[in-house]
């Protein structure tokens, strides 16, 4: 496995209250992801709500998030994505400051660059620092997809690009990165498909799913890791129905839900333009919910 951040990793959501930042829940979801053998945590990411926040509350929360990790050898992996690369560069460099371990960078969404934007956005964000740069690919929420050739113009020009979130769900892309360069770090973006993506030579996870049950999450990984693939995908299967229903609206609508529903979050509440699940859906995510144990609920 590579030094640089990888493994199982959580994508956090971010807990309000009173539609502020609730910072003693967020310290303490961290706290347990820890306890239940995550390797890193990703604040402030597309789950985390990120769009919604101000800088100064973005900021914050990857703030918590190292304060939270030092000294317990879990890593912070700091969303630092925008449609504007110097703000992009500005939430990179506090991260850094702060003694964030790694970015995850979304690709900018609603402009849609040409490949060349990309390259040129990515090539700017990763000079701006020293700490590693994770791109993060997910064309369903950006409306603009990292072609395999830019991502391989990336990682062999720019030093400190050393991964990818794909989250795709696709597959033969994973193959065709991989295949062409099986040094680069690629991380599973869909809770659905962690298994066959590890099989097929990822490092790791960044998962939703996770903030739920952190406990199963790690062992899909690790079991996986060491090699002992079957434990790994009968974890995979066993999460299907949780995985499914966690998706059954626009992330993270659900997860919140199920997180409230589990007592992990206090209040149920998000930035608009999200709102609560339909009635119909909150009985989906209840229904899933009682297959499994919820670890670390006071």
């Amino acid at each position: 496995m590579s030094q640089n951040p990888c493994g199982a990793m959580t994508a956090l959501v971010t807990p309000f209250k009173n539609n502020s930042l609730d910072e003693a829940t967020y310290a303490e979801l961290i706290r347990r992801q820890i306890r239940h053998g995550m390797d890193g945590v990703v604040p402030v990411g597309t789950t985390g709500e990120s769009a919604t926040l101000s800088h100064d509350e973005h900021k914050r929360c990857i703030e918590i998030a190292v304060e939270v990790c030092k000294g317990t050898g879990v890593k912070v992996v700091a969303g630092a994505g925008s449609n504007a690369t110097h703000e992009a560069i500005d939430i990179a460099r506090h991260a850094e400051a702060c003694g964030a371990d790694a970015l995850l960078s979304v690709a900018p969404y609603y402009n849609k660059p040409s490949q060349e934007g990309l390259y040129q956005h990515y090539k700017a964000l990763a000079e701006a620092v020293k700490i590693p740069v994770m791109l993060y690919n997910v064309p369903g929420r950006t409306s603009v997809d990292i072609q395999p050739a830019t991502v391989f113009r990336l990682f062999d020009e720019v030093p400190n690009i050393y991964a990818i979130k794909e989250a795709t769900g696709s597959m033969e892309r994973a193959v065709d990165l991989l295949a062409a360069r099986p040094e680069l770090c690629l991380v599973s973006g869909d809770d659905a498909i962690d298994y066959p993506l590890l099989a097929n030579g990822a490092q790791g996870i960044i998962s939703v799913t996770a903030n739920l049950l952190p406990d199963l999450k790690s062992k899909l990984v690790h079991t996986a890791l060491e090699g002992d693939l079957a434990a790994s995908k009968a974890i995979n299967d066993s999460l299907y129905p949780i995985n499914k229903a966690m998706f059954v609206e626009s992330n993270p609508i659900p997860v919140k839900a199920a997180m409230y529903i589990a007592g992990l979050i206090p209040t149920l509440e998000y930035r608009l333009p999200l709102v609560a699940p339909s009635s119909e859906n909150m009985k989906k995510i209840e229904e899933a919910l009682k297959n499994y144990t919820i670890p670390g609920v006071n």
